[in-house]
């Protein structure tokens, strides 16, 4: 039985629509699918890049520097692109694929004078994964959260301190070692408190073992002694228990109580209720913290409470430290003018080789 002359009308109708977007779908413009090839010379796209980077203008760099690495794989600037592209995507925050090309450079440079670099910019790259701005600016901390980037950075910059001991980043990679290694403590030290809470008195000493083991010289290790003895207690081991309390009370007296019990609150240093109910916003404690992120290398100044209130966008401290970035190669050209920042100053954020100028308002401000 055949189909109603009005009924193949719109069949037919409805496969020659269906077709056309098809056919629109699968044809983009040649605007996008045509690469024309490079546009300049290798010289041209490397001074660009860098005129770009001298005004912080990382996306025009960005383009001006992958174009100059896929026209000139093996050209004059190539090695010096890619460093100067690490820095790029790392101002870009895009961290992600700034690991990507530091892995990429040391696979392909392993005798690069400057390779170093590239270990040391991964490494700064993992710790930043996954932190934002709510935790830069309250006392909230990154260790309650997923450490897994930072336990990487951490085996970053013990490749690059066991590859290269006399390298200028090794002994800021140390310090931030240490400072990893205290939010390692940490985050034990809070699976500990949970476990506490939910009575899971083993889980607790076993969390609190690992800290005195792997973590003797952090902060928290006070703590994770009072945790072992409170623990050790609740588990009717009380021989042990005894054990760290005596070693509480040659160490620190102030966490044992006057009958003789672990004073755990003490030993955990809990802030206010204000602290807590505003996630640290308010009712902060005046010794401030050492933390070692994106561009803070010292302690941290005390901020104030516009500055906390508004999540660092307003009344900003009027100095910040950075912390030390890579250099570049040696055999790239100088991008600078007079009183302007070379390009050594620009990738180590002022650190290094300062216009003379800088200097001497420097000494004016010291005098």
């Amino acid at each position: 039985m055949s189909l109603p002359r009005y009924k193949i009308t719109v069949l037919a109708l409805s496969l020659g629509v269906a077709s056309a977007f098809v056919g629109c779908s699968s044809n983009p413009s040649k605007k996008d699918v045509v690469d024309k090839g490079p546009q300049s010379s290798e010289q041209v796209y490397f001074e660009k890049a860098i005129k770009s980077l001298e005004r912080n203008q990382y996306t025009d760099a960005v383009k001006s520097l992958e174009a100059l690495d896929t026209y000139y794989p093996t050209g004059q600037y190539t090695q010096q692109a890619q460093l100067e592209l690490l820095y790029a995507k790392f101002k870009q925050k895009d961290y992600e694929g700034t690991i990507a090309l530091a892995d990429r450079f040391i696979r392909l440079n392993p005798q690069h004078p400057n390779v170093d670099y590239a270990y040391y910019v991964r490494g700064v790259a993992n710790m930043e994964m996954n932190y934002d701005s709510l935790i830069r600016y309250t006392s909230l901390q990154q260790s309650h959260r997923d450490v897994s980037y930072v336990k990487v950075a951490y085996q970053n910059f013990v490749e690059l301190i066991r590859r290269f001991p006399s390298s200028q980043y090794s002994v800021d990679a140390a310090q931030r070692m240490k400072f990893i290694g205290q939010e390692l403590a940490e985050s034990e030290m809070n699976a500990a408190r949970f476990n506490i809470q939910r009575k899971a008195w083993l889980a607790a000493a076993e969390r609190a073992q690992w800290v005195i083991e792997h973590y003797p010289q952090t902060p928290q290790t006070p703590e994770a002694l009072a945790t072992l003895a409170y623990s050790y207690q609740k588990l009717g081991d009380n021989a042990t228990s005894q054990q760290y309390i005596d070693i509480l009370k040659l160490n620190y007296p102030n966490l044992v109580k006057s009958n003789g019990e672990v004073n755990l609150r003490a030993a955990r240093k809990e802030g206010s209720w204000v602290n807590r109910a505003t996630l640290g916003l308010l009712g902060r404690e005046s010794k401030t913290v050492q933390t070692k992120k994106d561009e803070v290398s010292s302690d941290t100044e005390q901020r104030s409470l516009t500055n906390r209130l508004s999540f660092g966008l307003f009344d900003k401290p009027e100095a910040e430290q950075a912390t030390p970035a890579p250099v570049a190669a040696p055999e790239a050209p100088a991008a600078t003018t007079e009183n302007k920042p070379s390009w050594k100053n620009r990738l180590s954020f002022g650190l290094l080789d300062k216009p003379e100028a800088s200097n001497t308002s420097e000494d004016d401000a010291a005098n």
